[in-house]
């Protein structure tokens, strides 16, 4: 394995991160907007009736409006959770609450299905550093999701959620890596 791939993955994050914290309050607005639309538009297309959706951070692209949207459609929506051994774990919220997570970003409080309730959902959303024009994801280096995702029987469409200047040429990709079906930005979707 080329060993610069994990310093790569570093210096990338490290950019991205900071990019995401610079962006203004009305690129922020701008861009929760147009993603909303976007993620509406691609669960109607998949006529999702189930959905894993995580809660964005402060400066993660703003998936909350679209939750909320989904629930109030009769979307059945999945939180995940994260557990102490790198797997995930999902609750529908029903509390209403919301905790921090072991990693310090926002999950919903509400009482754990198991690892397997995503097998039931008919889209997964996640959120993504970058994704290159193969579909190869880079997340934030816990590796949830690759873990998730790669012990999935038949997994649902996969549609990963970054700004548009997190869709690059390429990532630095590690064996363990798993790719998305398709990245949804403020301005567009895109399926792979």
């Amino acid at each position: 394995m080329d060993s610069d791939i994990p310093h790569r993955k570093r210096a990338l994050r490290a950019e991205l991160r900071e990019r995401r914290q610079n962006m203004t309050s009305v690129e922020r607005e701008a861009a929760t907007a147009g993603l909303t639309e976007n993620l509406q538009s691609l669960a109607i297309d998949l006529s999702a009736r189930s959905i894993s959706c995580y809660l964005s951070s402060r400066t993660e692209p703003n998936t909350r409006p679209f939750v909320n949207w989904a629930e109030a459609d009769g979307i059945r929506v999945l939180f995940p959770v994260s557990r102490e051994d790198g797997l995930l774990d999902w609750t529908v919220g029903e509390d209403n609450g919301e905790t921090e997570g072991i990693a310090g970003v926002p999950e919903a409080a509400g009482t754990l299905l198991g690892p397997i309730a995503i097998n039931d959902v008919d889209l997964i959303i996640v959120p993504a550093a970058a994704v290159d024009s193969t579909g190869m994801r880079m997340g934030w280096g816990r590796g949830y999701y690759d873990k998730t995702l790669g012990s999935m029987d038949k997994c649902p469409p996969v549609y990963a959620v970054v700004f548009d200047n997190e869709f690059v040429d390429e990532v630095p990709r590690e064996v363990h890596d798993q790719p998305v079906n398709g990245l949804v930005t403020p301005t567009r979707i895109i399926s792979f």
